[in-house]
């Protein structure tokens, strides 16, 4: 059976031969810093069981350390422009097909997984969805290959080149997210609903919902993740209040809401892997000007959707 365990050590090879690569790119200045920071994050996915809690910690610690000193750009050996953009014209619209596998074969596996009793013994039913989105981008990557037959090497060079352009921000969303359970396990998410029983009694449905949703929105504004809003505010709001008061639909409740708190992230120079990623792939020369003008551009989508989802989970969340 496939397990978590299985996809936690494709993820941890992965990130082990970008640390290797990085070592020996003499034309990037900082190849130790990548590659202590890449190593680390391989170590956290293929010995994190191994280490603890404190090992876990400070190993976290070592990323936040390294990423503070910054990371530097990589010169992997891959094609040019003129290259890809011959490719492009040469292929077409085919060249779409791997990146459909991956979804694809995500949506399969988790339908087999937990609607099958064969497919139960395949892949394990609890983290179908994750088991099967990594067997995905593994096939996708092995059709690649069989397709288009590149260098050995291409697929993790190419990877590293993205990578590199993205830097440390490529793992924010897994460290705000933990930062989020952090806040749960000390409690926030309980302050939180006694500060709205006090000073702003959620005495009605609609009130309960727009609290919930802003709150989404607000706290991911802050820590540029709805991530890492969603335990405060659904333990704060979404479980005592919309579900086991009102009666919502936990699950009409949760999917709406991380909804809401999306809308959070198109407003927030904290969502760095959302507004930063497009500005430093872009090697726009203004990099703060770019970030302000890709959430300028967001707002008039960001506030229509948060109002969207407020009237959606009063309408669609509730039975009666």
């Amino acid at each position: 059976m496939m397990t978590l365990a299985h996809a936690y050590v494709v993820g941890g090879v992965f990130f082990a031969a970008i640390s290797i690569l990085s070592a020996f790119d003499a034309a990037n200045t900082r190849r130790l810093l990548n590659s202590a920071f890449w190593g680390l994050l391989s170590v956290s996915f293929l010995a994190g069981q191994l280490i603890g809690d404190l090992g876990n910690g400070v190993l976290a610690i070592g990323l936040v350390g390294l990423a503070s000193i910054g990371l530097g750009q990589g010169r992997p050996a891959t094609t040019n422009p003129v290259e890809r953009r011959n490719s492009a014209i040469r292929h077409g619209d085919l060249l779409f097909l791997p990146a459909l596998i991956i979804p694809g074969v995500a949506l399969a596996g988790t339908l087999v997984a937990k609607q099958t009793e064969w497919g139960a013994r395949l892949i394990d039913p609890a983290q179908a969805t994750l088991i099967s989105l990594v067997l995905g981008v593994v096939i996708a990557v092995a059709v690649i290959m069989l397709w288009l037959r590149p260098p050995a090497l291409a697929p993790i060079h190419e990877a590293r080149r993205l990578i590199d352009s993205v830097g440390w921000a490529a793992i924010l969303p897994q460290m705000l997210a933990s930062l989020g359970a952090v806040f749960l396990a000390a409690g926030v998410g309980d302050q939180v609903g006694r500060l709205f029983s006090l000073y702003a009694p959620l005495d009605t449905r609609t009130l309960a919902v727009a609290a919930y949703c802003i709150g989404m929105m607000a706290f991911t504004i802050i820590m540029g993740n709805a991530f890492a809003a969603f335990p405060v505010m659904t333990a704060a709001v979404g479980l005592p209040i919309l579900v086991h008061q009102f009666g919502g639909e936990p699950a009409r409740v949760c999917a709406i809401g991380m909804l809401a708190g999306f809308c959070g992230t198109l407003m927030t120079p904290m969502a760095a892997n959302f507004n930063v990623v497009p500005a430093n792939l872009l090697e726009l020369p203004d990099r703060k000007a770019a970030l302000n003008g890709v959430i300028r551009a967001q707002l008039p989508t960001a506030i229509p959707l948060l109002i969207a989802n407020i009237v959606l989970m009063r309408l669609l969340a509730f039975p009666s």
